[in-house]
């Protein structure tokens, strides 16, 4: 494809970028646990080679029903979705897509929501494929849905290949569609924003959460280094999620949110035990959901995207950024 029809191609994309809609959740009067699992940086090789990805997906398929460790005590739930933090391909190619969607969809047991990632995006040889997919799945590339009484803020964030970094900050449109967002949440609720960039990779922290605000955000969750940690920063937990890739440690987490109290903690599907290294879990009080007055539906903000259309200038100008130092598939 060349670039001036990328352009186009990004431009109509671009149309619907955002959404600030959260999806309609059947939420019961008396919210119970919100459990989900989390992974990231899939990279299906750009042959379809996705066969890595199979023992943590037949393992998240498996885990419900399983004690958690004594310390958190209780069973695994069954998933209300797993959320994939992006890094889906290698490089996206149509091979690799759709190997990744027949998992989800096929093999997966329980619903998807997935944000794209820099190699999604396609470094030097930028590619439409995955993108145009996020945004057709989920309605837009950044979207916002709520399951549990929890609203759940799916942040994509261009990532600016002239950097020839992996550490990247969060993007001015990222960073104005998160405040549009949360200014619409009602107050108290409880809020998951999730992006691609973890802690460590995020350079204009102090930013990103002041975009925050004083919306009751209980978690951060990210990906980009495959690698499972949690941080704190500024009094707000950061996660980072797993990535299944071959050399990694082989886990994905789990998270559990209740009325007063979140949980993270990987599970490792290699050695079939949880993780007990104290830096990868997350255990800690919060003001989760509470119970829901409405009979039928709960939303985040309205369902309004013309209000929260992005610029399309916005993201190819950050998109285009490329100078010739960038490596051609980026690192992470």
């Amino acid at each position: 494809m060349t670039r001036k029809a990328l352009v186009t191609a990004i431009t109509l994309l671009s149309v619907g970028l955002t959404s600030v809609g959260c999806g309609a959740d059947n939420v019961p009067a008396q919210t119970q646990a919100l459990t989900f699992f989390g992974w990231s940086d899939q990279h299906v090789q750009t042959d379809g080679n996705g066969e890595h990805l199979i023992p943590a997906i037949d393992a998240m398929n498996a885990l419900p029903g399983q004690a958690y460790p004594e310390a958190i005590g209780g069973t695994v739930a069954k998933p209300a979705f797993v959320f994939g933090l992006g890094d889906i391909s290698e490089w996206p190619t149509r091979a690799a897509l759709d190997t990744y969607e027949q998992l989800i969809t096929k093999r997966l047991k329980f619903p998807s929501y997935d944000i794209a990632g820099n190699h999604d995006i396609g470094g030097l040889s930028p590619s439409d494929t995955v993108l145009n997919w996020v945004a057709q799945r989920h309605g837009a590339l950044r979207y916002t849905f709520e399951k549990g009484g929890v609203c759940l803020i799916a942040l994509f964030s261009e990532y600016d290949e002239s950097l020839n970094n992996p550490a990247q900050p969060i993007s001015k449109p990222a960073l104005d569609y998160l405040r549009k967002t949360l200014a619409k949440v009602p107050k108290g609720k409880p809020v998951v924003v999730a992006t691609h960039l973890c802690f460590e990779a995020i350079t204009n922290r102090d930013e990103f959460v002041d975009a925050l605000g004083d919306a009751n955000v209980i978690l951060v969750l990210g990906g980009h280094y495959h690698k499972a940690t949690v941080n704190r920063y500024r009094g707000f937990p950061f996660v980072q999620l797993p990535s299944p890739e071959p050399k990694s440690a082989g886990e994905f987490t789990v998270i559990r949110i209740t009325a007063n109290r979140l949980t993270a903690i990987p599970f490792n599907y290699r050695e079939n035990k949880w993780a007990s290294d104290e830096r990868k879990i997350l255990d800690t009080s919060i003001k989760g959901p509470v119970q829901v007055q409405t009979q039928q539906t709960s939303s985040c903000v309205p369902t309004n995207r013309l209000a929260a259309r992005t610029k399309a200038g916005d993201w190819i100008k950050t998109r285009f950024m490329i100078q010739s130092r960038a490596s051609r598939h980026p690192v992470w």
